[in-house]
């Protein structure tokens, strides 16, 4: 079975200009096996990003190390999908071809790409629009695109930043929906840092707390909501019981990171 081990890993940046460190990470672990769905919640600047970077091999921890299934994450690698908040299309290709960059790259025969791209082209909803460009697209339709992409070489974990933090909450709540239903399906290790409270409740089997700068994880609450989950269960008294409890979390934790700025 797949695993991710996050072993002790910090991160400090250097000053600028010999200034004086800031370290982002304390030393921080954290373990997701496979088929693991965790939200990654904590104030502004307290290291969520950092920390996902780091397993995507986007960057390097100063101290501790990252290993998904045995081995040691050095580099970026295409056993990891990253989806950022930003759409992160390649603007000359077209939808279709977006998606099937990564299998191009890796060499897979032109009629298994074209089969494999359209299965997630319908799984993502995009039927209709596989000759548009990037531009034509809305917001929503662009991180459809940047999820079937990093889907599409089949990743053995999927890492996502903030994906749905630029859409209005209409389109939010649909692309949240959407995302479960591929992961019920294909039950993947997902790693998703999130602000909005309700968002990692509703898509998480565990919430990951982290502390003010520098961040390290403050608790791991498990979401005993069982899936499928429709949108109606936001109203539920669970739900709303642990969006209280996550609500007392990360605003003493704002708090703090307020009072050092």
């Amino acid at each position: 079975m797949s695993e991710l081990v996050i072993d002790g890993v910090g991160r400090t940046f250097p000053g600028v200009r010999g200034g004086k460190p800031t370290t982002a990470l304390q030393p921080t672990s954290l373990t997701v096996p496979e088929n693991d769905f965790v939200s990654i919640l904590g104030p502004s600047g307290c290291g969520k990003s950092t920390l996902l970077r780091i397993v995507a091999g986007l960057d390097h921890p100063s101290v501790g190390k990252v290993v998904l299934d045995g081995r040691e994450i050095r580099g970026p690698g295409p056993d990891r999908g990253m989806v950022f908040q930003s759409y992160t299309l390649f603007p000359w290709l077209t939808v279709e071809d977006n998606i099937g960059f990564g299998l191009r790259e890796k060499g897979v025969p032109e009629n298994e790409r074209r089969e494999i791209v359209a299965d997630y082209i319908d799984r993502v909803g995009l039927h209709g629009f596989e000759r548009h460009w990037p531009k034509q697209l809305s917001g929503g339709m662009q991180q459809r695109t940047a999820i079937a992409r990093a889907l599409a070489n089949n990743p053995k974990i999927l890492l996502l930043d903030e994906p749905f933090g630029a859409l209005d909450n209409q389109t939010r709540g649909l692309m949240q929906e959407m995302l479960l239903g591929i992961w019920e399906r294909e039950h993947k290790m997902v790693l998703f840092v999130t602000h909005d409270i309700e968002e990692a409740i509703f898509v998480a089997s565990r919430v990951v707390t982290m502390s003010a700068r520098p961040g390290r994880v403050k608790s791991i609450i498990p979401v005993d909501l069982p899936y499928p989950r429709h949108y109606t269960i936001k109203s539920s008294p669970e739900f709303s019981a642990l969006r209280s409890q996550l609500t007392e979390e990360i605003r003493s934790e704002a708090i703090l990171a307020a009072q050092e700025q």
